[in-house]
């Protein structure tokens, strides 16, 4: 199935099943660099994140994108890193790059939104919440917080 039938089909699921179920088949797809270098890489990378040797991953993921600087996961994964070394700078950079290349990744939407509100700029964090929600509706829990921070937003302009 094409990817913009699948996104098309993630952004009017009706359960939240069916949009699980989408969404994983898009992540597959969104993975497939198409180069056994890369996918190599990302493998690696993705062992290093998990032993928490952020460092090696870094390394690793720098290759994958100077390697494959259109893969959208590569940078991806590089912001996932940056995010979780409180590296806010670099994580937003390298979101902007996922987003050239796949607008619709919801879960770099996700993580800006995140670093926008630890960032205190709340009001732009529901914007981008409402982008990621536009693709993919059932987004863990994020509905909720959506609603919750645009209460806390409207309630600051009184």
């Amino acid at each position: 199935m094409r990817l913009d039938l699948m996104f098309s089909r993630l952004a009017k699921a009706e359960d939240e099943r069916r949009a699980n179920r989408i969404a994983r088949h898009i992540m597959r797809r969104l993975s497939q660099s198409g180069s056994d270098t890369i996918d190599f890489l990302m493998v690696r990378a993705t062992e290093a994140i998990q032993a928490k040797n952020y460092g090696l991953a870094l390394d690793l993921l720098d290759g994958v994108v100077r390697l494959k600087p259109d893969f959208a996961e590569g940078w991806n994964r590089r912001a996932t890193v940056h995010f979780v070394l409180g590296e806010y700078g670099q994580s937003v950079a390298d979101i902007e790059q996922v987003l050239i290349h796949e607008p619709r990744h919801w879960g770099a939407l996700a993580g800006l939104s995140m670093i926008l509100i630890s960032l205190d700029r709340k009001k732009e964090a529901v914007m981008v919440m409402d982008r990621a929600l536009a693709v993919h509706p059932f987004l863990d829990r994020m509905q909720e917080r959506r609603d919750r921070l645009a209460k806390e937003v409207e309630g600051a302009d009184i």
